[in-house]
Order: C-alpha cells, then sequence, then structure tokens
C-alpha cells in the first residue's frame, strides 16, 4: 500500500474505547453487576473484552435471556454512569498525541459505537473535550460500525474527502468500516481484537501504541 502522506490529511478520526480511553474495568465492573443482579454467573474480563465493541445492548445481548435484555441493560447503564468516573483511564501519550495533532492544523472527531452519553461522560471526565471538533455516535445513526456510515457522515460534516481523511481504531471493525468508507485506516493494538485478526482486515498500518502516530503524522 502507497506510504501515508501526511500533507495530504486534513481530518483525523479516532475510535474512543480500547483506542484512546482504557474503559475495559469500568465495562467489566458494570457488566458483572448487571449479571449478579439478574441472578447470572459473572464473566470473566477478557470474554467481556472480547465482546466490546458493537454498542452497549449488543455487549450484552447473548449473555442473557431475551426477556432479561431490556433489565441489564437498564441496571448496566445506571451502574456504568458512575463506574466510568472511577475506573477509566486515557491511554498513555494521547494529550501529547492529541495536542500535536491540533497543532498541525488538523480538525479531529471521535466515531463511536458507545452510546452518546457515555461517550460524553468519558469525553469530559478524562478532558477530551477541548481537542476534538466534533463527536458522533452510532445510536444517532441507523447503522454502527463495521458499516461506514458513521466515518461518511463525519466527512460529510466538514466537506473532507476520503482521499483526505485518516481513522484511528483498535478493532477488526474499525479496520472494516475504514476500508468501507475508502479512508486509511490506522489499527492500535490496545483494543479488544487480536494481532491475527487485525491482519487479515489488511488496515493501511497497525501500530502497537497510539504514540506511533507521532512518527507518520
Amino acid at each position: 500500500m502507497a506510504k501515508l502522506n501526511p500533507k495530504s490529511i486534513k481530518l483525523v478520526i479516532f475510535d474512543l474505547d480500547g483506542t484512546l480511553v482504557d474503559a475495559y474495568p469500568a465495562i467489566t465492573s458494570s457488566f458483572n453487576h448487571a449479571l449478579q443482579r439478574l441472578g447470572y454467573l459473572s464473566k470473566d474480563k477478557l470474554i467481556i473484552r472480547r465482546a466490546v465493541g458493537w454498542g452497549d445492548r449488543n455487549l450484552l445481548k447473548p449473555f442473557v435471556r431475551g426477556a432479561d435484555l431490556d433489565k441489564a441493560l437498564a441496571i448496566y447503564r445506571r451502574d456504568h454512569r458512575k463506574s466510568l468516573l472511577v475506573k477509566s483511564r486515557l491511554f498513555p501519550a494521547v494529550p501529547r498525541v492529541l495536542v500535536y495533532l491540533k497543532s498541525k492544523g488538523y480538525k479531529l472527531a471521535i466515531a463511536s459505537n458507545r452510546p452518546t452519553r457515555f461517550s460524553k461522560i468519558l469525553i469530559r471526565h478524562l478532558g477530551l473535550d477541548e481537542h476534538f471538533d466534533y463527536v458522533l455516535c452510532g445510536d444517532k445513526l441507523k447503522n454502527m460500525k463495521p458499516h461506514p456510515q458513521i466515518l461518511q457522515e463525519i466527512m460529510r460534516r466538514f466537506s473532507v474527502r476520503p482521499i483526505n481523511t485518516l481513522y484511528v481504531g483498535d478493532m477488526t471493525i474499525d479496520a472494516q468500516a475504514g476500508r468501507r468508507a475508502k479512508v486509511r485506516t490506522i489499527i492500535v493494538t490496545t483494543g479488544s481484537s487480536a494481532k491475527a485478526e487485525l491482519n487479515r482486515e489488511r488496515p493501511h498500518l497497525i501500530i502497537n501504541r497510539i504514540s506511533g502516530l507521532l512518527r507518520i503524522l
């Protein structure tokens, strides 16, 4: 694949969970709290981690009976408002990377399958709001990632073409969404997808940590 030219990029879109933010402890805590309240056994954190990325309803759906799903979701969300504030953190170097990209004049946006209200809790709590020009979440759209709609809507908002856009995510669904939106996609291996799975999706580049963007852009 052709080398990325930083001068051609005008817009950088980031996924949130697993890319910028490590919220896995908060997700695990709220997930098992909901299961326990409904009489289910807790799940191992690695099982929960592998289920993350498709929105909170889809996170819980495989683990509870259909009749319990709405109740489990309500319990999860009620607990998650609190757990996000005490069990989430930015990955190392995230503030430094974002400050650098803003200084270079890039427009910055977030594209997340996490529901809007919880994304905004995270963004405000971790001080990300000052860095981003726009945030769009899957619950505001007909289709969530891996459908490309969320990336297409953000590009449309900024009147930026795919060739001038870079997307940074952490999962196979991010690589798929980026490819379908025809944007260069960089995947960070700090999320819930295994390296072999990511390699099969053939993103533009795979990096081990977000600070790798400083060498690319």
